[in-house]
């Protein structure tokens, strides 16, 4: 699974609960974090791992945050390799945490089976924020932190998206994208 979504969606935060579900539920989960590098130092802080110490300290899991080096995309230029390195490894669920979220950061999409766009509930304007590009390439659109006075929030923001995503060119001829 490839996630992606802007800075304060809670991406890390989910994956962690995602990632505890999944191994108690007995499976072996890979987490492949993404971080940006400074385009002064190429240095990463690779603070995602960092965000998900419960799952870190699982046995069943393993988290390898990467930074991206200057690639463009939201991935580094080895993440496709290292979701193939995961699955060899006995890894049956692999999530790619992508850098954040923009109108090119879906690389991811071609290198998983399926693409998760996170949203928080009450970030302004969200389909100026985040653009065409990423929404098309979404297979699941999924409004985070919709809970207490969020609620109402999150349900405006998915009658957004579900109006918008019925105006975009289908990827499948099976799969119809949800929010």
């Amino acid at each position: 699974l490839g996630l992606s979504g802007p800075p304060g969606a809670g991406k890390s935060t989910f994956i962690e609960c995602f990632g505890k579900m999944l191994t108690e539920r007995k499976h072996k989960v890979s987490v492949l974090a993404v971080d940006p590098s400074s385009s002064t130092s190429g240095g990463s802080l690779l603070g995602d791992k960092t965000r998900m110490t419960e799952l870190s300290r699982d046995m069943n899991a393993y988290i390898r945050p990467s930074p991206t080096s200057g690639t463009l995309g939201g991935v580094t230029r080895t993440t496709n390799e290292a979701i193939l390195l995961c699955e060899g490894g006995g890894y049956d669920v692999v999530l790619v945490e992508t850098v954040g979220v923009g109108q090119s950061e879906f690389a991811v999409a071609d290198m998983v089976d399926m693409f998760i766009l996170l949203l928080p509930p009450a970030g302004g304007d969200e389909l100026q924020g985040i653009k065409r590009g990423i929404i098309e390439m979404a297979d699941l659109v999924a409004i985070n932190k919709a809970d207490g006075d969020l609620v109402v929030p999150a349900r405006r923001i998915q009658a957004e998206y579900i109006s918008a995503m019925k105006l975009l060119r289908k990827r499948s001829k099976v799969w119809r994208p949800k929010v």
